[in-house]
């Protein structure tokens, strides 16, 4: 591992480069002020600029050492920080780095953290070495966790009570992600794009007869020991009718599998999108012990993906 410091990178929508005292109007006013920003940080939210001001005068200060990562998240639509993502501790033993981030609000929901750490942690494990990215969140700040997972992050567990934020005592939920785990997303990245594929390919709208409407949706799955199955909607003017992704599972059992590792659906407009109620159900009765691992594909334009434990996080049995 070779420390390199707070190196500019660029993204389609970001410039993360090292932040300046000029910054510090942008900083107060896009985020450090708003106490909804801050409510699950660890630091308080700034009463006036001049604190800005005093905490960037610190992390300039320290740009001259290799080893100390504090990035301004500037969006380039508006050429000003809207954030900031940094390494809040490491380790060079265990050649792993524990990242922080946080944006203003106006800036939420639009993918521009987990962009920004999506492009941090391709810097450490690339150009720095690193072995282990990890991060946390508070549970009662769900969004933040999303973050970790879009970014490839597994679950380790819960650590209850375990930290202290502006809420006061936390439990602290962890996420990381391994080098090795993070060379694998090409070929993860491979498997969505052939399950898109198979899928669009079984994908034929049409009129059966006066009661009957076929293809307009198709899925395709992947089980446990690799093999993809496919199948599409039926829409009836009574009950008889099928999901695509039922239809898959149908598939699946009728060759002897039951295990799912990977879904997707597209649907007639072309788009991906989440299974229904009784496909979620039909997932959690084949894999009562496993269901929750299951991977949906929701939006594959954007590879946003979520898992089925996150789609159905009670089960009703």
């Amino acid at each position: 591992m070779e420390h390199k410091g707070t190196k500019t990178i660029e993204t389609e929508r970001l410039t993360l480069r090292p932040f300046r005292a000029e910054d510090a109007e942008a900083m107060f006013r896009n985020w450090a002020s708003d106490p909804e920003v801050t409510k699950f940080l660890t630091w308080p939210t700034h009463g006036d600029v001049s604190v800005t001001r005093h905490v960037l005068a610190d992390w300039v200060g320290r740009y001259g050492e290799s080893s100390y990562y504090q990035w301004a998240i500037e969006l380039k639509e508006i050429r000003e920080p809207i954030g900031s993502i940094s390494i809040v501790k490491s380790s060079d033993e265990t050649e792993s780095a524990t990242i922080g981030y946080c944006i203003g609000r106006r800036f939420w929901g639009q993918g521009i953290t987990a962009e920004a750490l999506e492009a941090v942690m391709a810097y450490l494990f690339e150009e720095v070495g690193m072995n282990c990215v990890n991060a946390c969140h508070d549970p009662r700040n769900p969004n933040s966790g999303k973050v970790m997972q879009k970014c490839g992050m597994a679950l380790e567990g819960t650590w209850r009570a375990g930290g202290i934020n502006n809420q006061g005592r936390c439990d602290e939920r962890w996420y990381s992600i391994l080098k090795a785990e993070y060379d694998r997303r090409g070929d993860a990245e491979e498997i969505w794009k052939e399950l898109y594929e198979k899928a669009l390919a079984v994908q034929n709208g049409r009129k059966i007869s006066d009661y009957v409407d076929a293809g307009g949706v198709a899925a395709a799955i992947l089980t446990a020991s690799g093999n993809i199955y496919t199948g599409v909607c039926v829409d009836t003017c009574s009950t008889l009718g099928i999901c695509a992704e039922r239809n898959a599972m149908f598939n699946m059992l009728t060759n002897g599998e039951h295990e799912i590792r990977k879904v997707l659906a597209i649907m007639p407009d072309g788009r991906t999108g989440a299974p229904c109620g009784a496909c979620r159900e039909l997932m959690a009765q084949l894999m009562p012990d496993s269901y929750r691992d299951i991977e949906v594909m929701l939006d594959y334009e954007r590879k946003r993906t979520a898992t089925l434990g996150e789609l159905t996080p009670e089960w009703w049995i």
